[in-house]
Parts: C-alpha cells; structure tokens; sequence
C-alpha cells in the first residue's frame, strides 16, 4: 500500500496526473488502470481518474505483489555517498549495480544497499523502492539523487516532471562529430520487436529531448558531454545510436560494434546533478570525477 497526503501545491491537479508526477515507476496507463479496478481511494472512497485533488487529501493505492515476492531485505554494501542530510542523499553509483529489484534482480541492489546505511526512506514509490525518485541504468555510473522522506520525494519528482533538476553526462562515443554541439529532440518509446529495449517512435513515443556539446576528438571515436532535458528510460543511448553514434561498449545498442573498449557495458556517466534542495531551497549541484576505468580508456586514446 502506498500513502500520499497531498500537498498544496498539487491543489487542482488531476488525480491520475498527480499520481503519474508522483510514482514514477509506474506508467499514466498503469495508474489508469489501477483507479479504474478500484485500487486507489481518496479519504477512503473510489475515486476517478478526473478527480481534482485538494490540500490534505489523503489517497492510499494498493499495489498487488506477486505470491513469490520477498519483503526488501537490507543488506551491507559499501556505498560512495557524495552527499547526506535530513532530506537528501546523493550516491556515487558504480556501473553493474541495478537501482532497485526487479526481474531476476532480488538482492545486492542500490536499494538494498540504501536500507542499511539510512533510518529513514522515503515510501511514496513502494517498499521496493524505498527512496528511489529516478533511476540510471545498471550499467552507467554516476549520480543519483535519493529522497529521505516523502516531503523531499514529492518536491524532487516534481522537479524531474518540471525538467528543473538538471542531468549531465559523459559518453565515449563511436566515429567523429563534425558539429561541436547538437540538440536532440526525438520521441522515445517502447521497442516493437524488442521489450527490453527502447526506441524513436514519432508515433507512439513520449518526447526526449537531448543536448550535448564535443569534449574531445580522437580517431574512431568522440568524448561528449550529455544534458538531459527530459528522462526517458535510455534516452542517451537511444538518441545518440539513432544518429549514428552508438555509446562505445553498450551491449544493447551498439552490438554492430565489434571492438569494445570496455567489457562490463556502456561507457557512460552521470557526473553532474543540479536541484533545488526540498528544505532551504537553495540550488544545489554535485559533480564527481568520471570512473577509473573510464579515465583509463581515454588516457589510452589520447
């Protein structure tokens, strides 16, 4: 069961939109359907999916977990946390390490991780996802913000739906840019023919937009500098193999590429996060410096 009390600020907000700005693991379709069964009251009763939420209402989802599901179990796995407060965490995720449990993905998770080193933990998205607010993909590194409470997760989410906490990345990519900057606004969504992968879909596909700026030239191969304006699921992956420029080392986008650089997946980092902090609403910005590995291949290019 999940538990929202609506703040202000979501005053007039349609329910399904709010619940869609709110849980975000699941899809407006999902939420749709999980009001339409009569799995969603608000101050106890069933409500619509048109409903306009008010102040104070209290709204309580039931999400149905499989017979074989396990409870989220704790467990000692050293994390890098660049930053911690009352409100926030920031962590330093290595790449092969899955955000939260799913298919085949039970234990040794950043969730896991998360349930040991802090008390508390934002509940808004499940108990399978105790602080997540967006996730990064198991095989890039890099940055991620984790909510402890669920006033900082609703104002966080809101900032990911508003596209004010700003994403950047660093990717090796595959031949040479003639332009220094690009601006990719291309429609992301689920590939037809494969279901674990995404795809440009000027039909069916939610907006994605990406910008990105050269670092750095080599032979075969480009350093560039990603900025997300939108989250898509993969979408600099997606974005750059669709123009030509596969990320070097992506299993799932670049299996053309013969010669990987690097064994364990995509060479790709999230290495700047800017939001505005849930309590002191300061704008705030976290950078690390790109993994050792990642340093190593480019030092080898150069």
């Amino acid at each position: 069961m999940v538990n929202i009390i609506v703040d202000k600020q979501y005053e007039g907000t349609r329910l399904d939109k709010l619940l869609s700005l709110l849980l975000n693991d699941l899809s407006r379709s999902q939420i749709v359907h999980l009001i339409d069964d009569g799995k969603c009251f608000v101050n106890q009763h069933v409500c619509k999916a048109s409903y306009r939420v008010k102040e104070g209402d209290k709204i309580d989802i039931s999400l149905e977990k499989k017979a074989n599901d396990l409870h989220l179990q704790s467990e000692k796995i050293e994390l890098d946390i660049v930053y911690e407060d009352d409100d926030i965490a920031i962590i330093n995720k290595p790449q092969g390490m899955v955000v939260h449990p799913g298919n085949g993905n039970k234990e040794h998770t950043l969730a896991n991780a998360l349930l040991y080193h802090f008390n508390s933990l934002s509940t808004i998205n499940g108990e399978f996802r105790p602080g997540i607010v967006h996730r990064i993909d198991k095989d890039t590194s890099g940055l991620i913000c984790i909510a402890k409470n669920d006033r900082a997760h609703r104002c966080l989410a809101e900032q990911l739906a508003q596209h004010t906490m700003k994403r950047e990345y660093i990717a090796l990519v595959k031949g040479a840019f003639k332009e220094n900057k690009g601006h990719i606004d291309l429609p992301i969504g689920r590939d037809k023919n494969n279901r674990l992968k995404m795809a440009v879909d000027a039909k069916n596909g939610k907006r994605a937009v990406t910008d990105f700026e050269v670092i750095n030239r080599y032979n075969d191969y480009t350093l560039i500098r990603c900025r997300l304006e939108t989250g898509r699921t993969h979408q600099i992956r997606v974005h750059l193999a669709y123009i030509g420029h596969p990320v070097d080392s992506d299993p799932l986008y670049n299996k053309k590429n013969a010669t990987r650089l690097h064994p364990n997946g995509q060479l790709l980092s999230a290495v700047k996060l800017t939001l505005i902090h849930p309590s002191s609403h300061k704008e705030m910005t976290f950078t690390i410096d790109l993994p050792q590995y990642f340093q190593e291949i480019i030092s080898r290019l150069d």
